[in-house]
């Protein structure tokens, strides 16, 4: 079952090295809310693997959660460009 926490560190590389690369703001955006989902799966995993659903929670909000923030981020950017 690591092989599958190794591959998932793996796809979470590529949005970081886009997110690095990449000038334009949007698609920075775009990387950092991959990154959040990512994450919060891998966090899942985890907690599934563990057998411990407190961590699962975790997980969870995090997925909720961080992307709605990230998205009221980009529409707060937004409303600055137009002014």
């Amino acid at each position: 079952m690591n092989w599958i926490l190794i591959a998932m560190i793996l796809a979470l590389l590529i949005p970081i090295y886009e997110a690095w690369q990449d000038e334009n703001i949007w698609q920075k955006m775009l990387a950092f809310a991959s990154i959040a989902t990512k994450t919060s799966m891998m966090i899942l995993v985890v907690s599934v693997l563990r057998d411990d659903w407190m961590i699962g929670v975790v997980g969870v909000l995090i997925l909720s959660v961080g992307n709605a923030a990230l998205m009221l981020l980009a529409h707060v950017l937004k409303r600055i460009n137009e002014i």
